[in-house]
C-alpha cells in the first residue's frame, strides 16, 4: 500500500495537484503538515524534481525544526537538499550571497532590538528630536509598520504631506536608514526587504532563484505581511508552482502586520488557481466542530467551509456562569482535580484559555492553594512580571525598608539617573557600617564618591519618606495609585510602545484588582504586612518542576497550533472576550479577528470543551457588571450540556457589593418613603438598613417595578437594557418619583447617567 493511500480524498488531491497556484484551505487539525510532506515527497518519488528545486517556508524556527524533521523521514536520500526555512532564514542566506549588490558588504550585521533602540537614541540625538513628544519606541514601530507594508522612506514622506508628525517620522525614518546602511547593519525587517528589492532590481539573480525554486510552498499562509507577499510572489511568477496552505478562520496576528486579504484574495491575483479545501478534522468530537462552525459562520470576510469529523458526536459543551472570576476559578481547579482524582485524566491533558495574560493570577492563586501543578505558557507567572515586582517593591520598601533588594529594585525605577556605580558605592558603605542599604541612604551626604548623586538619592528617599507617612492614613489601594502616580511609573512604560504598553497596563489593572479583593475580604483590619504576606504565600512556585504532568495556562494567541483533550474557555464577556476596545471600535474588521481568536479556542479541544463567564470581574480595581459573551451566544443551544441560561430575571447585588455601589451611585443619601426618613439607604431600589455600621441584612425590594397596566415599567433592577444614545447597560436604581421614575443605569462605557424614563426610552435586552 502507498503512502498516500492514506490520505483522505481532499488530502490525496493536495498532494497530486503540482502544477500550478494552489491554495489549500486547511481547517483546524486537518493534517495540513502531514499534506505538505507528503506533497514534497510525491514531487521527488513519483515527479522527479530534484530536491535542490523545492523551497518550503514557515513562520517560526520550532515549526520549521518540525517540517524539517518529517521531511527527512519521509523524502529519505536527497531531503538534506530542501530548503526548509522561516522568511528570515530563506532571506538571510540569499543576501549573504548577493546583498553587495545593494551597496552592503556580506558580512552584514543583525540588529537586535536593544541594538534598534541605541540607534534610535543616536538618530534622535542627530536630530534633536523631543523624545518626550516622539518615543524611541513609537518611532521605532512607525518604521517597522512601514517596512511591513514595503514603504519606502521616500514613499513615506510624500504619504506625509501635510501631516506634521507624519513628516517628523519621515525624516528619523531617513535618518535612521542612513545610519543603518553606514554601519553595515539591517533589522528584521530589512532582511525581508532588502531582499525584495534585490530580486526587484537584479534580474540576474532574481533569474538564479526561480530556476532554483521552481516548486515553492508557503505554510501559514494566513500570517503574512505585505512585504512576504511580495517575496514569494517574485519567486514564483516564473513557474506559477506556488502552493500556499492556510485556515483565513485562524487569522489571529493581525497587530503583527499579518494581511488576511493575501489569502482571501488568493485566486483574483493568481490567475488559474485552484483552491481544496481540508475539512475533515481529526482532533475534536462532532459537538465541538458544530461550535466552531456556529461561531465562525457569524464572520463576513471568510471563506466558507464546514469541519466535520469521523471521531463521533462526544459529550456536549459544558456551559457555566458565575457569578464573580472567584467562582470561576474555584470550579476551574475543583473541575480538573476531580478528574485527575477520578483517574480520567492527568494534569497535562487540561488546558485553561484566556483573552489577556492578566487573568491568569485568579487561576494561579486557585492552583497553588490546591496543590495543582501548573505552567503560565506565553508569559511568566503574574507576580514574576517585571511591571508587578516592580510595584510589589515599592510597597515592601514603604512597609519594611530592611529589604535590601526591594529598595535597589526601585531605586532607578522609573530612571532617575541614579547609575550602577552610584548605587554600588552605597552598598559599599551599608556593608562598611554594617546597616542595610536603606539606612544608608539616610546618610548619602556623608559616603565618599557619591558627588553630583546625592541630590538624586536624597530626592528619591525624600519620596518614600513620603510614601510610609501616607501609609498610616491610605488604604493600600489608594496608596498603590499614590506611588504609581508620583513616580511617573506608566509613563515611562508607555516608551516602550502601545501595544507593550496595553499589555503591562492589564497586569498593574489585574495586581489593583488583587490588592482591592485583599481589602474587602480581610477577615481583620486590612493592612499593607498582611497583603505582602499573602502575596508571598501565593507567589511561592520557584520549586515547580516544568518537566512534571502539569495544567497549561495561556492567552489564545499563544494555543495557536496546540490541542489538549480538555480545554476551558474562561472570562467569556463581552469587555473581556471580545475585548471593550474591540466592541468600541468602528472597524468591523476588528469583532471580526476577535472571533477567529474565539474559533481558534474552541477548536483547540479534542474531547471536552467547558465555556465559562461571570456576571461580574473586577477590572482595574472596580466590579465591572458584564453580559455573556456574544461569542458564547452565538453557541447553539442544543450543543451545550445544561441548556444556556440567559441573564437573570432578579438581581440581587451581595451585601458589601450593595454598600460600595450605594456609596460611588448615592454618596449614601438617606432613603425618603413617603415624607419620612426610614434610617436606611436606598441601594438601587432596594432597602438596606445601617449599611454605614457595616451591618448587612439581606436587601428587600422596595417596590416592584416589573410591567404595569396604564404606563408602568417593563424593566426593573439588574436587568440590562438598551439606550439610543449610551448604548447597554445595567439597571442599578429605579426611584418611583410624582410623576416619572428615575432610573440609574450603569452603563458599559463605564459611565452612570440618572435620566428619567420617559425620555430615558430604556429597552431591556
Amino acid at each position: 500500500m502507498s503512502i498516500y493511500d492514506t490520505l483522505n480524498k481532499e488530502q490525496k488531491e493536495a498532494v497530486l495537484h503540482t502544477e500550478g497556484p494552489l491554495l489549500i484551505l486547511a481547517g483546524a487539525g486537518s493534517g495540513k503538515t502531514r499534506v505538505l510532506t507528503h506533497r514534497i515527497a510525491y514531487l521527488i518519488d513519483e515527479m522527479g524534481v530534484n530536491p535542490w528545486n523545492i523551497l518550503a517556508i514557515t513562520f517560526t524556527n520550532k515549526a520549521a525544526g518540525e517540517m524539517r524533521e518529517r521531511v527527512d523521514r519521509i523524502v529519505g536520500f536527497g531531503s538534506e537538499s530542501i530548503w526548509v526555512s522561516t522568511f528570515h532564514s530563506t532571506c538571510v542566506r540569499i543576501l549573504r550571497r548577493h546583498i553587495d549588490r545593494l551597496g552592503y558588504d556580506t558580512n552584514f550585521t543583525i540588529y537586535d532590538t536593544d541594538d534598534q533602540k541605541t540607534m534610535m537614541k543616536d538618530v534622535c540625538k542627530l536630530l534633536q528630536i523631543d523624545t518626550k513628544t516622539y518615543k524611541e519606541r513609537n518611532l521605532l514601530a512607525a518604521i517597522s509598520s512601514a517596512k511591513n507594508e514595503f514603504i519606502s522612506p521616500q514613499e513615506y514622506e510624500l504619504n506625509a504631506a501635510g501631516d506634521y508628525n507624519k513628516q517628523k517620522i519621515a525624516k528619523v525614518y531617513w535618518e535612521y536608514e542612513k545610519q543603518m546602511r553606514a554601519n553595515n547593519a539591517l533589522d528584521f525587517d530589512d532582511l525581508l526587504v532588502k531582499t525584495v528589492q534585490l530580486l526587484q532590481t537584479q534580474p540576474d539573480v532574481l533569474e538564479y532563484y526561480q530556476e532554483r525554486f521552481r516548486y515553492i510552498m508557503v505554510d501559514e499562509y494566513q500570517d503574512t505581511n505585505t512585504v512576504q507577499f511580495k517575496l514569494i510572489s517574485i519567486l514564483a511568477r516564473k513557474y506559477k508552482n506556488l502552493c500556499v496552505v492556510g485556515d483565513d478562520d485562524q487569522s489571529i496576528y493581525k497587530f503583527r502586520g499579518a494581511n488576511i486579504k493575501n489569502i482571501l484574495d488568493f485566486e483574483s491575483v493568481f490567475e488559474d488557481a485552484h483552491v481544496i479545501k481540508l475539512e475533515q478534522n481529526y482532533r475534536s468530537t462532532e459537538t465541538i466542530l458544530n461550535a466552531a462552525n456556529a461561531v465562525i459562520a457569524n464572520n463576513i470576510g471568510r471563506k466558507q467551509k464546514r469541519l466535520w469529523t469521523e471521531n463521533g458526536e462526544g459529550d456536549k459543551i459544558q456551559f457555566q456562569q458565575f457569578d464573580d472570576a472567584f467562582e470561576e476559578a474555584n470550579f476551574v481547579a475543583r473541575d480538573i482535580q476531580k478528574h485527575v482524582d477520578e483517574g480520567t485524566r492527568t494534569y497535562k491533558d487540561h488546558a485553561i484559555l484566556y483573552r489577556t495574560n492578566a487573568q491568569s493570577r485568579m487561576f494561579e492563586e486557585k492552583f497553588i492553594v490546591a496543590n495543582i501543578p501548573y505552567k503560565v505558557v506565553g508569559g511568566v507567572n503574574f507576580y514574576a512580571r517585571r511591571e508587578v515586582k516592580d510595584l510589589l517593591a515599592y510597597l515592601k520598601t514603604i512597609d519594611n525598608g530592611k529589604d535590601d533588594l526591594a529598595v535597589r529594585r526601585i531605586i532607578n525605577v522609573p530612571k532617575r539617573g541614579i547609575g550602577l556605580t552610584t548605587i554600588n558605592r552605597v552598598q559599599e558603605n551599608a556593608q562598611e557600617r554594617g546597616v542595610g542599604f536603606y539606612e544608608a541612604l539616610r546618610t548619602a551626604d556623608m559616603i565618599p564618591g557619591i558627588g553630583r548623586g546625592v541630590s538624586k538619592l536624597e530626592s528619591f528617599m525624600a519620596l518614600m519618606e513620603h510614601f510610609k507617612e501616607q501609609a498610616k492614613k491610605l488604604s493600600i489601594s489608594d496608596l498603590m495609585q499614590l506611588v504609581i502616580d508620583m513616580t511617573g511609573y506608566e509613563e515611562e512604560l508607555k516608551e516602550e510602545g502601545q501595544e507593550e504598553f496595553e499589555k503591562r497596563k492589564e497586569n498593574i489593572d489585574e495586581l489593583m484588582s488583587k490588592i482591592v479583593s485583599y481589602e474587602e475580604s480581610c477577615e481583620d483590619y486590612p493592612t499593607l504586612s498582611g497583603f505582602l504576606e499573602e502575596v508571598a504565600l501565593v507567589a511561592d512556585i520557584d520549586s515547580l518542576d516544568e518537566n512534571s504532568d502539569y495544567v497549561v495556562l495561556m492567552t489564545l494567541h499563544s494555543a495557536k497550533g496546540l490541542e489538549f483533550p480538555e480545554v476551558y474557555l474562561t472570562g467569556m464577556e463581552d469587555g473581556v472576550f471580545p475585548s471593550y476596545m474591540t466592541i468600541t471600535s468602528d472597524d468591523p474588521t476588528e469583532i471580526e479577528e476577535e472571533r477567529r481568536l474565539c474559533y481558534v479556542g474552541i477548536t483547540r479541544a479534542q474531547e471536552n470543551l467547558t465555556l465559562t463567564c461571570a456576571r461580574r470581574r473586577m477590572v482595574r480595581g472596580e466590579t465591572q457588571y458584564s453580559k455573556m459573551s456574544r461569542f458564547l451566544r452565538e453557541v447553539p443551544v442544543q450543543l451545550l450540556s445544561s441548556g444556556r441560561t440567559v441573564e437573570r430575571d432578579s438581581f440581587e447585588m451581595p451585601k458589601q457589593e450593595a454598600y460600595f455601589r450605594a456609596k460611588q451611585a448615592f454618596q449614601t443619601k438617606p432613603f425618603q418613603a413617603g415624607g419620612y426618613q426610614t434610617g436606611g439607604y436606598q441601594v438601587g431600589g432596594y432597602q438596606n438598613k445601617a449599611l454605614q455600621s457595616g451591618i448587612f441584612d439581606k436587601p428587600k425590594p422596595v417596590k416592584s417595578f416589573g410591567v404595569k397596566a396604564g404606563g408602568g415599567l417593563d424593566y426593573e433592577v439588574g436587568d440590562r437594557v438598551r439606550s439610543m444614545k449610551y448604548g447597554e447597560g445595567l439597571v442599578t436604581g429605579i426611584t418611583e418619583g410624582g410623576r416619572d421614575y428615575e432610573i440609574t443605569v450603569a452603563f458599559d462605557s463605564g459611565n452612570v447617567r440618572k435620566m428619567f424614563a420617559q425620555f430615558a426610552q430604556l429597552q431591556k435586552i
